[in-house]
């Protein structure tokens, strides 16, 4: 599932090409996805001159002016840049037509993704209004951490993995980011100290930031806005690295199965 680093590389892939440029149309051309594409959509953009192109979480949000679109990339979608008259495969659902004769296009085999309508505010929308601070943010700090795990028995990686307590951080970067930080995942969160917060924030905005820079991971679907992949699954210290020596001390990385998702982890560099 393409995460927060894959996200924001795809916001800043489509930047130039979408922002102050004006919409020709949209065309809808397989509206089951998770939830149905809203039926008024290309009657909101067409003719609208974009402004610009943010992100909330793993949510991408296009300002048209009058409304915003909301695009989620679910599990196996990617958007990308190509020239509008390029026929469109079996999973290219949606296409932005803009009048430079370029086009947005979603492809997304699974069709988990989402393209939706926000006429207001897009921050208030359902999926988006109970959302916890950015990683990147100025709000999710060390004391932010440390108050929404005080008292949780549930392990560390699955709070970190929590939206309501922070977004966009997916299960590699859960890896990666507590491997940085010298912490077992499976330790509950409520034992997790105030310093050991401290070294968890830090450890998750040197990931994330890190992944970004590398155009995040290609592991299966996901490329960026303008087709390339991403690199930083070259660089994992853990993350599908079983029986892999730890790039730090040597021992095998050992995997763990947490709410039904596989966490690695090293069992030297990594304490409870």
């Amino acid at each position: 599932m393409p995460e927060l680093p894959e996200v924001e590389t795809t916001r800043r892939g489509l930047l130039p090409h979408l922002e102050e440029q004006r919409i020709v149309t949209a065309l809808v051309r397989n509206a089951a996805l998770r939830w149905p594409v809203p039926r008024e959509l290309v009657r909101h953009v067409s003719g609208r001159v974009v402004r610009s192109v943010a992100r909330r979480g793993k949510y991408l949000l296009i300002d048209c002016g009058n409304g915003w679109i909301i695009v989620h990339l679910g599990m196996s979608g990617s958007l990308q840049v190509v020239p509008a008259a390029t026929p469109a495969d079996k999973h290219d659902h949606f296409d932005l037509v803009l009048d430079s004769g370029l086009a947005v296009r979603l492809t997304d085999p699974r069709r988990f993704g989402a393209v939706l309508w926000a006429a207001s505010d897009p921050h208030q929308h359902p999926l988006l209004a109970r959302l916890a601070p950015e990683p990147l943010g100025e709000e999710f700090d060390a004391t932010w951490l440390h108050r929404h795990t005080r008292g949780r028995t549930a392990a560390i990686k699955t709070m970190v993995m929590d939206s309501h307590v922070v977004v966009g951080v997916g299960n590699i970067y859960a890896s990666e980011s507590l491997f940085r930080a010298g912490i077992h995942p499976g330790l509950a969160a409520g034992r997790v100290s105030m310093p050991r917060c401290e070294k968890l924030v830090s450890a998750i905005r040197e990931t994330l930031s890190a992944a970004i820079e590398a155009g995040g991971s290609s592991l299966r679907d996901y490329v960026g806005a303008e087709g390339r992949p991403g690199y930083f699954q070259q660089s994992y210290f853990v993350y599908g690295r079983d029986g892999e020596p730890c790039r730090t001390c040597g021992t095998p990385v050992r995997s763990l199965r947490q709410g039904q998702r596989s966490t690695y982890y090293c069992p030297t560099c990594q304490r409870r």
